[in-house]
């Protein structure tokens, strides 16, 4: 016997012990295939139970923030749940689906605030505390002035302006667009001009001058002679202002003032001055007739005759006379404003447009 037949049957036994393994391997994998796929099976039968979600709101302080609106959202949700916070600031959700979530937090007064979770399957899953923040909002503060506040800081700057430091010079303003005045800042303007010691000493020199000329003989001479006199010049300053610059300007709201040009040609200027005395700014910034100073010219004429003595009293036509002459003489007085009267008066404000531009 040949070694090759005496090893056959080894040879065949293995053969036999090989695929015996093959074939128990295969059915173990399947085995373990079959046992996996019917557990995944099992486990995705397991029915999903919805369960609930409650928390509780409050604010930096600890306070409870109630009436908060609380959202829920999740996955696969056509719109959120709501709820609103009650006096203690608690909410609740039911009926939940398990799985993720997120819930927004939205009250007035406080920053949004959104937080999230998983709820499991079944789960009554009650949140910590949520703190809301107090809401960072940017405020833009805008700070007016009103008409009457600049009028009045622009009115403080004419009553410094002293023709050489010493005659007052009011009623001009040196602004490029002076506010209106109010009434009250025109009966202000007039008390202050009427009662400034110069004008009052101006008063006093000119009563002496007509003393001496023995002015409006009916008033005699003396001391007598001179009280009268400086009392009827005084009434002369005193109503001419308050008419002509307070009581008409505030019943036909126009500016007493003259509007200082100060730029342009020297013929605009002159066109300017002359107008500005039969034409004024209204307190609407519109020009228009002069009505206080026409009117008031008239008037102080008028009224001038009632403590005038009787022979030196005017009649109505000299009165209209005399009220022309006014005219002019304003027209006069503007036209020195307008060109002289500004160089000759020290310490003017240079905060205004106008005052920083060159004279030409």
């Amino acid at each position: 016997m040949s070694p090759f037949t005496k090893a056959l049957p080894r040879i065949t036994c293995g053969f036999m012990l090989l695929g015996y393994i093959c074939i128990c391997s295969a059915v173990s994998q399947e085995q373990q295939t079959t046992s996996t796929s019917e557990s995944g099976a099992l486990q995705s039968a397991v029915p999903q139970i919805p369960g609930s979600i409650s928390g509780q709101v409050i604010d930096q302080t600890g306070t409870f923030v109630s009436a908060a609106i609380v959202k829920l959202t999740h996955p696969g949700q056509s719109a959120p749940q709501e709820d609103q916070t009650n006096d203690d600031g608690l909410y609740s959700f039911a009926n939940v689906p398990p799985g993720p979530f997120e819930i927004m937090f939205v009250e007035d007064g406080f920053a949004p605030k959104t937080i999230s979770g998983i709820l499991k399957s079944g789960e009554a899953l009650s949140l910590p505390q949520t703190q809301l923040s107090l809401a960072t909002e940017t405020m833009e503060v805008h700070v007016s002035v009103s008409e009457v506040e600049i009028a009045e800081t622009e009115i403080k700057e004419q009553e410094k302006q002293r023709i050489f430091g010493l005659i007052p010079n009011f009623y001009v303003s040196y602004e490029k667009d002076p506010a209106p005045m109010n009434t009250r800042q025109k009966m202000s303007l007039a008390w202050k001009s009427n009662t400034d010691p110069l004008t009052i000493a101006g008063v006093a020199f000119v009563s002496g001058i007509e003393q001496a000329n023995n002015s409006f003989s009916g008033y005699g001479q003396g001391a007598q002679g001179y009280g009268k006199r400086f009392g009827s010049t005084y009434a002369d300053v005193a109503i001419s202002t308050f008419l002509g610059s307070a009581i008409l300007p505030a019943v036909f709201k126009q500016d007493p003032r003259y509007l200082y040009q100060g730029t342009g040609s020297t013929r605009s200027r002159i066109v300017h001055a002359i107008a500005s005395s039969v034409m004024a700014r209204g307190d609407n910034k519109r020009w228009e007739p002069n009505y206080s100073n026409i009117i008031g010219s008239f008037a102080t004429g008028g009224i001038s005759n009632l403590y005038y003595p009787a022979s030196d009293r005017n009649g109505a036509m000299l009165t209209i006379e005399t009220a022309l002459i006014r005219i002019g003489e304003s027209a006069g007085a503007n036209l020195f404003q307008e060109f002289v009267i500004r160089k000759l008066t020290p310490g003017l404000s240079r905060k205004s447009s106008s005052n920083q531009q060159q004279q030409p």
